[in-house]
């Protein structure tokens, strides 16, 4: 059984013109389950900012939902076979951004929930990268940087 405080790991790659990006971060969390769908909450510190960036996701079989609240505030949904927009808000601006994702994968242990989804990225209506993310969730008595 998974327990509420959790240590939210996020990788991402994205290819782009024949380039290779990786970007991972950690943050502390908050876990909750209900009807076989998974919670994490977790706040974010921007660079400048006094207020938190606070994020909720949602991990379900075939689907990941990130929800952006604060300085930065966004809806990102990633279902297999669909394509999805939503407005991004920075302190700085707002673009629009989509994303049609491929596949996504769900696999929940008895201390470690990941998810894995592949998208391609569009913002402003142009093609921007193929992209992979990972979340995975793991109690935070067991977290282990791997």
């Amino acid at each position: 059984m998974m327990t509420k405080e959790v240590v939210v790991t996020i990788s991402g790659l994205q290819l782009s013109d024949g380039d290779q990006d990786t970007i991972e971060t950690v943050h502390m969390g908050e876990y909750h389950e209900k009807d076989g769908v998974h919670y994490v909450f977790f706040d974010e510190i921007l660079e400048g900012h006094d207020q938190p960036v606070r994020n909720m996701i949602k991990l379900g079989e075939r689907s990941v939902a990130v929800r952006k609240r604060g300085p930065v505030s966004s809806e990102l949904s990633f279902e297999e076979g669909s394509t999805s927009e939503s407005a991004y808000n920075m302190p700085f601006g707002a673009f629009m951004v989509s994303v049609h994702t491929s596949s996504v994968r769900l696999n929940v242990e008895e201390e470690k929930i990941e998810s894995k989804a592949s998208y391609r990225l569009s913002i402003n209506g142009e093609h921007c990268s193929d992209c992979d993310i990972q979340v995975t969730v793991q109690a935070k008595e067991t977290f282990k940087l791997c």
